[in-house]
C-alpha cells in the first residue's frame, strides 16, 4: 500500500498533519502520547514517508549526488567506495551516474542531480571547462571536486599532487642511470593525466640535464591497447628508450605486454613505472611498480569534505591535497623510495 499519504496517516491517528510531519521529522516538540499513536498508525498503514516531499519540508534529502567518469573500472570503483563508506557513516543515500567523461552528460547530470534536489555533489570528471564552472558557481548546493582540478583551483577539491608524483617516479628512474626513458601520457587537454604528469616528467628530465626527445613520448587514450601500440611505436625507434613512465596502470600493462610480445624483457630491457596503483598492478607479472594515488582515500576525504560543507562547518583546508609515495615491484630493476 504505497500510495498511503500523510493525510491518511493524520486521519487515522486522529492528529493534524502538521503532527504527523513533525514525527517523521523527529521534531521533539511532540507529547510522547502522541508520538505513540502517530507511530502505530504509521505502521498499521504502511506509509513510507516521501523522501523529496519530506526534503521539500526540511529543505534537506539527505541525498548525495556522485557523478564519475566509470564505474566499471577499477581505479573509480574504489574512489565509489570511500565516498559511500563516508556517506554511510554519515547517513547519506547516494545517487550514482556515469559520466563517459563526456562534457555535455556530466553538465546535464549535474543539472539532473541539482532537480533532485540533492544536498551536495562529489564531481569527478576530466578538464573543467568554464560552461562547468558556471553550472557549479548556479548550484544551490555544495560541489567537492574529487581526483579532479579545475585550473584557478577555487572550488574544493581532493587530490594529490600529480605532477609532484611524476617528478618523483621520473626522477627515480633517472638516478638508476637511465638516459632515455619515455612517456605514455594522456592527451595534454587532461589537467591531470596528461598535462600535470608530463610536466612533472618534462622537470625531472629537465633538472637532471636531460633535453626532452619528443619521438619518447606517445600520448594513448588511457587503455591497454595504447600501452601495446606505444610499445609497438617505441621499438621502432633507432635510439630505443630503456625505461618508460606511463600515467595510467592499464597503459603501463599495454607496454609490458608489448615489449613481451617482441620477445622483451621487463625489467631486463625496460624499466616500466604506472601510476594509480590499482589492483591491476599486483595482477601482471612482473608485477607493476607505481605511484600510489590512495583512490579509496580520496573518495572517502571528498565526502567528507561535502559533510563539512553541507553541515556550515568550518573548513580550513579547501583544496585538499593527500600524500603520495612509489609502490616498488618487480617492472623495474631497482627498488629505492627516497
Amino acid at each position: 500500500m504505497n500510495n498511503v499519504t500523510i493525510y491518511d496517516v493524520a486521519r487515522e491517528a486522529g492528529v493534524s498533519m502538521a503532527t504527523v510531519s513533525r514525527v517523521v521529522n523527529g521534531n521533539p516538540n511532540v507529547k510522547p502520547t502522541t508520538r505513540k499513536r502517530v507511530m502505530e498508525a504509521i505502521e498499521r498503514l504502511g506509509y513510507r514517508p516521501n523522501a523529496v516531499a519530506r526534503g521539500l519540508a526540511s529543505k534537506r534529502t539527505t541525498t548525495v549526488g556522485v557523478i564519475i567518469p566509470d564505474i566499471s573500472s577499477i581505479f573509480f570503483s574504489e574512489l565509489a567506495r570511500g565516498i559511500e563508506d563516508i556517506a554511510t557513516m554519515y547517513k547519506y543515500n547516494i545517487i550514482l551516474s556515469n559520466s563517459d567523461q563526456n562534457k555535455e552528460k556530466e553538465i546535464h547530470l549535474i543539472n539532473t542531480m541539482l532537480e533532485k534536489q540533492v544536498d551536495g555533489i562529489v564531481f569527478m570528471g576530466g578538464e573543467i571547462t568554464n560552461e562547468h564552472e558556471e553550472t557549479f558557481k548556479q548550484s544551490p548546493v555544495p560541489i567537492v571536486l574529487s581526483a579532479t582540478l579545475d585550473e584557478k583551483r577555487e572550488l574544493p577539491s581532493v587530490n594529490i599532487d600529480y605532477k609532484q608524483a611524476s617528478y618523483d617516479a621520473v626522477s627515480a628512474i633517472l638516478r638508476q642511470g637511465h638516459k632515455r626513458v619515455a612517456m605514455l601520457t594522456g592527451t595534454l587537454e587532461d589537467p591531470i593525466n596528461g598535462y600535470q604528469k608530463f610536466s612533472g616528467y618534462k622537470e625531472a628530465l629537465h633538472d637532471a640535464g636531460i633535453d626532452l626527445d619528443d619521438s619518447l613520448v606517445v600520448i594513448g587514450d588511457y587503455t591497454h591497447d595504447a600501452g601495446v601500440d606505444a610499445m609497438e611505436q617505441l621499438l621502432k625507434l633507432d635510439d630505443q628508450p630503456t625505461a618508460v613512465f606511463a600515467s595510467t596502470d592499464e597503459m603501463a600493462l599495454g607496454l609490458i605486454h608489448g615489449a613481451q610480445d617482441h620477445g622483451k624483457s621487463v625489467p631486463g630491457d625496460f624499466d616500466i613505472v604506472g601510476f594509480d596503483n590499482t589492483r591491476l598492478a599486483t595482477m601482471v607479472r612482473p608485477t607493476l611498480s607505481t605511484v600510489v594515488q590512495p583512490m579509496y582515500d580520496i573518495g572517502a576525504v571528498s565526502m567528507r569534505l561535502l559533510t563539512k560543507l553541507m553541515n556550515k562547518e568550518e573548513v580550513t583546508e579547501n583544496a585538499v591535497v593527500l600524500p603520495h609515495r612509489i609502490e616498488y615491484r618487480q617492472s623495474t630493476s631497482f627498488s629505492e623510495d627516497e
